[in-house]
């Protein structure tokens, strides 16, 4: 019998019993469906906090910590370091900082900011895509540039703080600075305790440039970036490196290397170079860091996840493979002249059974296809529902691009092969049973 014929002779026994046939079917449909949508939050939540990583953070950035040493203690990174990095195949850019050691007091007008001040290296920095939003790059020891929020969080210096800054210690509107920024003189105040007195200069700056908005609403940058020149004139000021300030209770604060740096971060040329170049520092003995690092272990904890969901979604297959059990078991007690007529006129058994094998495959297939379409409906009216009842209902905003539930291709892939096989083995003891019968009762309608 051609295959034709047989998908001709399975269709027409299937109409025969639509209601039973419908009823199997949808029970598929549903096993399938809670499979997809159950394993559709494990991808959904991974996808979220993947990208909510990635989003928050350069994916091609390694952080240096430090150069292991004896007894787990990290050596500083110096410019010989840093050669060694810069040396190293695929890497863009070795971003290097040092950093200002006692909170800088920037001044203009009659508004100032406590912040972090800090010298970089511009040319590593743009390379590894520092941007401007307003302005040039300093040109002179004198000039420098500030953050995005930076002149939001200038206030008023004769104001009490309690009046300037709100709830979540920001400077309320009213009290912004609303200025240019850009050519804007600005006074940096640093101190230092000299025979139990505290002693102030003033270093007189200009600011030439604004950095780049970050990428996200939560995240906020106000530091100032000055120059190598200006951090020597303040340790000529304080004595000490970085401009330390002598406190009472350790008058001989720790000298640091001046060709050290407290902020090392290598960039790669692009994602796929960060194990690489990551695997070659560590086997240098150098203590690092890497979005990658926090990736992997995240992918191991949602697979592992996403196998258990697929497993707890596939009981509902089985159960409702008890259906396709017993249709494919009816089916075979009602077509038992079928099969003895189709033997007297010389069938082969493998015949007959792949034709019941066929029908429960069928069965199957309409289940799992079903059961997809239904999926993709649920994963969308999910994802645009959900953020709306935890609003309504917990008066909480949800994270922003919260994807509870995402289908990848390879999902609906997944579930047919399962359901595949669990319809076979469904099928496979009627289509046997099929074969059994015995030509001379099945005539007599009798199994």
């Amino acid at each position: 019998m051609k295959w034709k014929d047989q998908f001709r002779f399975v269709r027409q026994n299937m109409k025969k019993n639509k209601s039973r046939v419908y009823m199997t079917v949808l029970a598929t449909a549903m096993g399938c469906a809670f499979l997809i949508v159950l394993s559709s939050v494990g991808f959904g939540l991974h996808k979220s906090i993947v990208k909510d990583i990635t989003g928050e953070r350069i994916v091609n950035e390694i952080e240096i910590q430090g150069k292991e040493q004896k007894e787990d203690e990290l050596s500083q990174i110096t410019d010989k370091d840093i050669n060694y990095f810069e040396s190293i195949k695929k890497v863009r850019s070795v971003v290097r900082r040092q950093n200002l050691q006692q909170q800088g007091l920037f001044q203009t007008g009659s508004f100032q900011v406590n912040t972090e001040t800090v010298v970089t290296h511009i040319p590593s920095e743009v390379k590894a895509g520092f941007e401007l939003s307003k302005g040039r790059l300093p040109g002179k020891k004198d000039e420098i540039l500030v953050g995005y929020d930076f002149a939001a969080n200038l206030a008023p210096k004769d104001v009490k703080e309690t009046e300037v800054y709100d709830k979540n210690g920001l400077v309320k509107d009213e009290y912004r600075y609303n200025g240019k920024l850009i050519g804007q003189p600005v006074q940096l105040l640093v101190k230092q305790n000299v025979d139990g007195k505290e002693v102030t200069k003033e270093i007189k700056l200009t600011i030439v440039g604004i950095a780049k908005k970050p990428a996200k609403k939560w995240m906020t940058d106000r530091k100032a970036f000055i120059s190598e020149e200006i951090l020597s004139e303040i340790e000529d000021f304080t004595g000490t490196s970085r401009g330390m300030i002598n406190e009472p209770s350790n008058p001989n604060p720790v000298e640091l290397d001046p060709r050290s740096y407290d902020e090392v971060k290598v960039y790669s040329k692009s994602l796929e170079d960060v194990e690489g170049i990551s695997n070659e520092l560590k086997d240098n003995h150098y203590s690092t860091y890497s979005v990658v690092d926090e990736l992997n272990q995240i992918n191991i904890i949602f697979t592992i996840v996403k196998i258990g969901l697929i497993f707890i979604g596939t009981i509902a297959i089985l159960i409702a493979s008890i259906g396709i059990y017993n249709t494919m078991t009816m089916a075979v007690t009602e077509r038992a002249p079928d099969i003895g007529i189709m033997k007297a006129i010389g069938a082969n058994p493998k015949t007959i059974k792949k034709i019941f094998l066929l029908e429960s495959s069928y069965i199957g297939f309409l289940g799992a296809l079903i059961g997809t379409a239904a999926a993709y409906g649920i994963s969308f009216a999910v994802n645009a529902g959900l953020p709306l009842v935890v609003q309504k209902a917990f008066k909480e905003q949800p994270p922003e691009n919260l994807m509870f539930s995402y289908i990848p291709v390879s999902l609906p892939l997944i579930c047919m092969i399962i359901c595949y096989g669990v319809t076979i083995l469904s099928g496979a003891r009627p289509a046997r049973r099929a074969t059994q019968v015995h030509v001379l009762k099945a005539m007599r309608r009798e199994l």
